[in-house]
């Protein structure tokens, strides 16, 4: 007992002196630290976490009850884009990193994918069609298009080559500005006018607020997104067909399982007999959404010719 409670002590003097150190190197008193928590109430949950703020953040815009499962739905997308992104970092910004801790923080980031291709369960199920075709009149031209969190995960997960639409890829080269890049990306197809070629007032109001930001992330993800960080992988370890099958089920989640699980649960509430409704951003989203047309693709390199002809369709 006497030995335990003197190794006691000592854990409780080497946090003091640690504490002690810690603080004389900020140039803060520590006595006023220690003397501060005399006074400091605990730490509760909700206050941690924030609850009373995140829950505050659901205003809707009609008198259709379903609009707030609309709502908090895409609230949690947009978190569980923030966890992404974040360990998309953990990869993106190491010096130097481990093929153990490449596939750690991979499978993170796909399992919370799989977690968004899930949830489209309550887009399917959880709203009534009427309700919904009500309140999302609203909305227009707002459109998760406009989320800049998946923007991001896409510049930070491959080169941008991969995001260009493929009708202007041959104008793009090493050599082009990240503001051309930009101009030619995939998703601004949806945002333009077909016949005339005008940017619509979805994209007008997106790139106001974001253009600027994506053209920094662009730069900043140019040599260290996911695709990059692997191929600066020693080559054997590039080789190493676990780190690859979890590279191929990213591409694959992001790429075909999230995109139609979108399109799926769009099919259910815009899909009509004779003929679509329009997005509330007034793409053509069939032609827009489904992979086959889209072609998006991470890691092209480690799919056969084969796979890649049939992109979409498997």
């Amino acid at each position: 007992m006497i030995l335990l409670h003197i190794k006691k002590v000592m854990e409780r003097d080497e946090i003091l002196k640690a504490i002690e150190e810690k603080y004389d190197k900020l140039g803060v008193p520590v006595d006023s630290m220690l003397e501060g928590l005399l006074w400091s109430t605990p730490i509760t949950y909700w206050d941690y976490i924030q609850t009373d703020t995140l829950l505050s953040l659901q205003s809707s815009r009609t008198t259709q009850p379903d609009e707030m499962v609309f709502i908090m739905y895409h609230q949690v997308n947009e978190l569980l884009f923030k966890m992404i992104l974040w360990e998309i970092d953990q990869i993106a910004k190491a010096s130097e990193i481990a093929a153990d801790k490449f596939l750690m923080h991979l499978g993170r980031i796909s399992r919370y994918f799989d977690m968004l291709c899930n949830s489209f369960d309550v887009m399917a199920n959880g709203m009534e069609p009427d309700q919904y075709l009500k309140f999302r009149n609203t909305l227009t031209p707002a459109s998760g298009f406009q989320s800049a969190q998946y923007r991001k995960i896409e510049f930070a997960s491959t080169e941008l080559i991969n995001l260009i639409d493929a009708r202007h890829r041959e104008s793009i080269d090493t050599n082009s500005s990240f503001n051309h890049a930009y101009e030619h990306l995939y998703w601004q197809a949806a945002g333009k006018n077909h016949a005339t070629g005008k940017k619509s007032t979805l994209l007008k109001l997106f790139e106001k607020k974001y253009k600027a930001g994506f053209i920094d992330f662009m730069q900043e993800y140019n040599e260290i997104n996911l695709s990059k960080k692997f191929k600066q992988l020693p080559k054997d370890v590039q080789l190493n067909q676990e780190l690859i099958e979890a590279m191929r089920n990213y591409d694959y989640i992001v790429n075909v399982k999230w995109v139609m699980a979108h399109y799926n649960a769009a099919d259910k509430y815009l899909g009509g007999k004779d003929k679509d409704i329009e997005a509330t951003g007034g793409s053509s989203w069939r032609k827009y959404m489904h992979p086959k047309f889209q072609r998006r693709i991470f890691f092209p390199y480690l799919w056969s010719e084969e796979e890649l002809k049939n992109w979409g369709t498997f």
